[in-house]
């Protein structure tokens, strides 16, 4: 099996991920390229299209989530995603072992607390609630607590947004509007429902085709999932040793690995980008010494901007109005001053997109 560095692996991916070259393709096409994108944040979709696209319009995906053409809600790793509405329905019954081991397990809302609930009635309660129009956590627990006096009335909201196929209603994720998360079902939602026979072979090539080369480590730490080693072995797949670990990487047969030293511009990511997340060995962004330095949580609940593609900085609006907006950019690796003019001059070109008709500051802390 041919060896691949770091530097080759980096490349790879970011050449998937389209962030060497930005691309003429629409919301929706690269929503489904990347299998989805992290949405915790509600508008973090936004500057991750605007760093991969050509000439993006905040309104294209704003339509695309009014339309109901794209969705906000709990996918990999039981987390917020935005996917397309069709992927949402074909992915979602295979992530829910995740989602599962995410009520059952939690310390908060989880264990004893279950113990001895019948989970089919208020689930059946909650879609009653949810048929009525799209609930907030609160009018959840509002409309489930008098049906179980005994029981935590966060508890049983978190069990129905997790186990069931819920979905955050606009207008969350609208860009310049914003709202507590409401919360509808796919089938009440888009009028279909899931896929009664979804596919891990699926899941497992779209993951390699925009993530790839990936171990199978890898492909469980983005999806939540296990035991997909069966899948990978069974999938006619081109193979890779990890010159610096020896781990067996998997890819697609067909896609050609770019030149390793192709250069690579300034992206900035916005926070929990899934770029930093789909990885169980993320030293492919991130060099040891930054990782000793610097928590994963750190890292991602704020931007992080890319340099030769490696996380160098942190950034963060702090401040956005109609006539200021103020970027701050926290450098995690030293920046000599070529590199910190190539980041300044991105971050101007993200506050344009950001903040069009604002008076623009970069400030550089730390």
């Amino acid at each position: 099996m041919s060896k691949l560095s770091l530097q080759a692996l980096n490349r790879a991916t970011l050449d998937r991920q389209w962030l060497i070259e930005r691309r003429d393709a629409t919301a929706l096409e690269t929503i489904e390229h990347l299998v989805g994108m992290q949405a915790q944040s509600p508008l973090a979709p936004y500057v991750g299209l605007w760093t991969r696209l050509n000439g993006f319009d905040p309104a294209e995906l704003a339509g695309l989530i009014e339309n109901r053409e794209a969705v906000r809600g709990s996918m990999m790793r039981a987390t917020i995603h935005l996917m397309s509405s069709r992927d949402f329905l074909a992915f979602r019954p295979l992530i829910q072992p995740r989602l599962e081991r995410e009520v059952f397990q939690n310390m908060t809302y989880g264990r004893h607390r279950l113990e001895g609930l019948d989970i089919d009635a208020v689930l059946k309660a909650g879609i009653e609630r949810m048929t009525e129009g799209p609930a907030t956590a609160v009018q959840l627990r509002d409309h489930l607590a008098p049906l179980w006096p005994d029981r935590e009335p966060a508890a049983l909201a978190h069990a129905v947004r997790c186990l069931l196929p819920t979905i955050q209603t606009p207008p969350r994720g609208i860009w310049g509007k914003g709202g507590n998360p409401a919360m509808s079902t796919a089938e009440l939602w888009l009028g279909s429902p899931v896929s009664s026979a979804p596919s891990p072979d699926d899941l497992v090539r779209r993951y390699l085709a925009a993530y790839g080369p990936a171990s199978v480590a890898d492909a469980q730490n983005w999806s939540g999932l296990t035991r997909l080693a069966e899948v990978f072995d069974r999938l006619d797949l081109r193979t890779y040793t990890d010159a610096e670990s020896g781990r067996t990487l998997y890819d697609l047969p067909d896609i050609e690995l770019p030149d390793e030293d192709v250069e690579v511009p300034v992206r900035f990511l916005p926070e929990y980008d899934n770029l930093l997340l789909s990885h169980a060995d993320r030293t492919r962004w991130i060099d040891n010494a930054t990782r000793q330095t610097l928590t994963l949580q750190e890292v991602l609940t704020r931007g992080s901007t890319l340099h030769n593609g490696q996380a160098t900085a942190l950034w963060k609006l702090t401040k956005n109005t109609k006539s200021e907006a103020t970027l701050e950019i926290q450098p995690i690796t030293p920046l000599p001053r070529q590199t910190w003019q190539s980041i300044e001059s991105e971050a101007h070109n993200l506050l344009t997109f950001t903040s069009p008709t604002a008076k623009h500051e970069v400030r550089r802390i730390g």
